[in-house]
């Protein structure tokens, strides 16, 4: 089956959507489970069960805000989300699953979200012929500043509901 260039780009876009919601999200998320837990196999598991929801969740949204603007591939394009959701999260987790550190895990982890971030930038840079690196810049930018804030928000929650565990 051969893809228009609109049909392509709605496929990328839709790529990017998943990826950089899994980053957000799952690396705030990660990031305050490190401090909050301190069982890795604990983060591990909160971390995949959220990803799973969250993966499933994004799959069905895309797919039916597709299938409101009558887009005849909604299913490919909230799967394709659904997708890359799933993937980015599985490389963020990693770490987790192989070294026994957590903090050393979080770090990884970060390193790993920073890569997937150009890496994304350079080969969708690449297949449009476009400039990448300020765009990834500013992805990388933007998640950085929503995980700082999902973490202190989950700090301050720790402690304003005495949460210690």
């Amino acid at each position: 089956m051969v893809f228009t260039m609109t049909q392509r780009l709605k496929t990328a876009a839709a790529i990017v959507l998943g990826m950089h919601d899994a980053l957000v999200s799952l690396t705030g998320m990660i990031g305050g489970l490190t401090f909050a837990l301190a069982d890795r196999r604990m983060i591990i598991l909160s971390a995949v069960i959220a990803s799973v929801a969250a993966g499933l969740s994004m799959a069905a949204s895309c797919y039916l805000a597709e299938k409101t603007n009558e887009n005849p591939n909604a299913l490919r394009t909230g799967a394709m989300t659904g997708i890359a959701y799933l993937g980015t999260c599985a490389f963020l987790i990693l770490p987790f699953f192989v070294v026994p550190n957590t903090h050393t895990a979080l770090v990884m982890s970060f390193v790993m979200a920073v890569l997937i971030i150009f890496g994304c930038n350079w080969c969708i840079g690449h297949a449009r012929g476009r400039r990448w690196g300020r765009h990834a810049l500013e992805m990388l930018i933007i998640c950085a500043g929503v995980s700082i804030v999902s973490f202190a928000i989950g700090e301050v929650a720790k402690y304003a509901l005495g949460v210690m565990i």
